[in-house]
């Protein structure tokens, strides 16, 4: 039992340093910048550092839903969902302090969350989209993973983002 014990806390504090690291690489990217460089599209993509922010939080907050209540937390995939997607990449004339502000709101439920569930075994099944595999079901633990994925990946593009506009490099 104390085995059981010790790796489970064990694997929780990894989740919880993982998403940490790369919540400051991205937090760290996007340090002194004014609102007008965070909202610059300086690459031919849509993306800006603001959105990235935006984004991050919203995907983390979404998940961490899923983990609590399961596919319809997530919703359908549907034109209101795409257009939903995409929005989520916009500042909508937030500030970046607002933003890193909500980010950290969502960062803080999250860890208090991966601290105190009674398992990282219980799963939900997806939600029915054509980017997940029909009929596929995720952990919570499999959840983590992907937010924390999902975090070190928009951290390297806003680690490109702001080496765009400015030179300066977070990652290298």
């Amino acid at each position: 039992m104390q085995t059981d014990t010790v790796t489970t806390t064990r694997e929780r504090a990894d989740f919880l340093d993982s998403l940490a690291h790369h919540r400051g690489l991205l937090l760290r990217t996007v340090q002194g910048m004014t609102d007008e460089k965070a909202g610059l599209h300086p690459t031919v993509s849509e993306l800006c550092l603001g959105g990235i922010v935006k984004h991050v939080a919203l995907m983390e907050e979404r998940w961490v839903e899923f983990i609590l209540e399961g596919p319809d937390a997530i919703g359908p995939a549907d034109a209101a969902a795409y257009e939903s997607h995409l929005a989520s990449f916009l500042m909508d004339g937030a500030t970046l302090a607002e933003l890193v502000a909500r980010y950290g709101e969502v960062a803080r439920r999250t860890d208090e969350l991966v601290v105190s569930l009674p398992s990282l075994d219980d799963e939900h099944p997806l939600p029915e989209a054509p980017w997940f595999e029909a009929g596929a079901s995720w952990s919570t633990r499999r959840t983590l993973l992907h937010i924390i994925a999902e975090t070190a990946q928009h951290a390297g593009h806003a680690d490109l983002i702001r080496e765009t506009i400015d030179g300066a490099k977070t990652m290298g």
